[in-house]
């Protein structure tokens, strides 16, 4: 049969030059071992198809093979390398080859030749069931360094670019079937203490390479990667590229599994690593242990009923938009958007405004400019804020957080709190349910690389005191599960002895930092002083019989 096209793209693989095309319109991809019916390419480059599986024709018997020993000078390939390998051709009257002969084998025997034509036409003559690769039987079976090719000649090839000193072999049908093939002969390429992998480069060739590595002993396998764009080792061969092509097997990276890497080779990586996005806390004591807050990180902040949660998250989010350029959104499961607004303008005034007589000491005009200091001018656009008090849907809250960071931009997010989050999963299972929402929250985070601060409750602790009291927090306190320690980046605690006779005792949360990743500092970092009169949290500092200086 004649063939009017070679060296086609395949529409199936995305091979660029792996197709041959018959006069009939008909054609077989050599990379993912398909016939296609019907290949034609429209005006635009659509290539219409239709897809049959494809199984090389074969005859019963071997018998013997016409031909000769010749140089293969269609390949660029030596009379001796086609000897060693016991390739024999056939020319016609013109002395242009027209035909290759590879032989396949089992236990030294040859059971098979694959014949070669001219457009990459393939046929068998006698079994090719049960042989091994091709020129196995040609080379020992031990030694140091053995290579994997996906073709007959790019075997041929790479044995004389490597100078004829290492075995090369090829497997039997293209990209598609080279784990088959491998399997069929592990025990063979285990003999060698390395595996250079040298498939095609092309997407299905990558592939398969990754593929076939992955069957063999861990360490064993290296993959090697033709420079310049070169398609296979013929390729270099004939364009007399020898020495670039010894340089990259030489080369060739060990392979890993995704997800292990090399050090070694990421020196770069991290001389170059992007520096993490952070601003300080409000307070100097956080920062000496955190040294401020970072995008991509879980914040847990964590307390007792009333020891003042509400307070340090006002002051978090009122810091957050006066001391970042970033967007920053709100889900506060537990008030209406009004009171949250409310709260942070409370940290602008210096005042209650959510407690009506206190914000009638204001007037409009004033009210005005702190509503616009905080949420226009330059922060015009930047604060978003869940307006849904009193929803129960799990998804239907993970969908607005992912609107917040996503749809809005919003690099920082806080959500208070985590128990009604909790309380609108429905299999009473608080534990799972912890499990199941702290995951979703680390692969947000993980994913979008925003900063989440999120508010936590603590269990009832055991004994006559509890967080009122003044009880030291530790991680055990966590309420539900310990995923909150285990998926946070940092854990903040506050304490407070709310039952003192002491005013300023009473008044005073003291910040404990129970999980640092960041740093790995622990233990107490900052003393906050409640004002009753403006509602604000001031830091104070401890001497060493631990009283309180104002």
């Amino acid at each position: 049969m004649a063939f009017v096209k070679y060296h086609q793209p395949c529409p199936l693989c995305s091979s660029s030059d792996a197709v041959s095309v018959n006069e009939d319109g008909s054609a077989y991809c050599f990379s993912c071992d398909k016939r296609i019916s019907n290949y034609t390419e429209g005006t635009e480059g659509e290539v219409k198809h239709n897809i049959k599986e494809f199984k090389v024709q074969q005859t019963n018997a071997v018998n013997d093979i016409e031909g000769e020993f010749v140089a293969l000078t269609d390949r660029g390939i030596s009379l001796a390398t086609a000897k060693k390998y016991n390739v024999k051709a056939v020319t016609d009257s013109n002395g242009d080859i027209t035909k290759h002969f590879y032989p396949y084998c089992v236990a030294s025997e040859v059971a098979s030749y694959k014949i070669r034509e001219a457009g990459k036409h393939f046929t068998w003559r006698g079994n090719s069931q049960g042989t091994g690769l091709f020129g196995q039987s040609t080379f020992r079976e031990s030694g140091k360094f053995i290579t994997i090719v996906e073709g007959e000649c790019d075997a041929m090839a790479a044995y004389e670019l490597l100078g004829s000193k290492w075995p090369v072999v090829s497997i039997k049908s293209g990209a598609a079937g080279a784990a088959r093939d491998v399997k069929n002969s592990i025990e063979f390429l285990e003999k060698f203490d390395c595996v250079v992998i040298n498939f095609d480069n092309d997407k299905q060739g990558i592939k398969a390479a990754k593929e076939v590595a992955r069957l063999l002993t861990p360490g064993k396998a290296k993959i090697l990667t033709l420079p310049d764009d070169f398609k296979d080792a013929n390729d270099m061969l004939k364009a007399k590229r020898t020495q670039s092509y010894v340089d990259a097997w030489w080369s060739a990276k060990l392979y890993t599994p995704s997800g292990v890497l090399n050090i070694s080779e990421q020196k770069e990586k991290f001389n170059n690593r992007e520096q993490r996005e952070s601003i300080p806390y409000p307070w100097e004591g956080l920062n000496k242990k955190l040294y401020g807050l970072r995008r991509g990180e879980l914040v847990t902040l964590t307390g007792g009923t009333g020891l003042g949660k509400s307070s340090i998250t006002r002051e978090l989010e009122h810091w957050l938009i006066n001391n970042s350029k970033d967007n920053v959104g709100i889900i506060a499961l537990e008030e209406d958007w009004r009171r949250t607004v409310d709260g942070i303008l409370s940290i602008e005034a210096n005042a209650r405004l959510y407690v009506d007589q206190e914000r009638e000491k204001f007037s409009e005009e004033e009210l005005g400019t702190f509503f616009d200091n905080v949420y226009s001018g330059k922060n015009k656009d930047r604060v978003w804020i869940h307006s849904h008090f009193g929803i129960t849907d799990i998804d239907e809250i993970f969908s607005k957080l992912r609107f917040l960071i996503v749809g809005c931009s919003c690099k920082w997010i806080v959500v208070d709190h985590l128990h009604m989050l909790v309380s609108s999963m429905v299999d009473g299972d608080e534990r799972r349910a912890i499990d199941n929402i702290m995951t979703r929250l680390r692969s947000i985070v993980e994913e979008t690389g925003a900063g989440l601060i999120l508010v936590s409750h603590l269990r009832r602790v055991d004994g006559n005191r509890g967080h009122e009291n003044g009880v030291s927090v530790s991680l055990s306190h966590l309420r539900g599960s310990q995923s909150i320690a285990q998926l946070s980046d940092c854990v903040i605690a506050l304490e407070r002895d709310q039952q003192s006779e002491d005013p300023l005792e009473a008044n005073t949360t003291h910040m404990r930092v129970l999980k640092s990743r960041y740093t790995g500092d622990v233990g107490m970092a900052s003393h906050l002083l409640y004002d009753r009169e403006t509602g604000r949290l001031s830091e104070t500092f401890l001497d060493d019989d631990a009283e309180v200086l104002l």
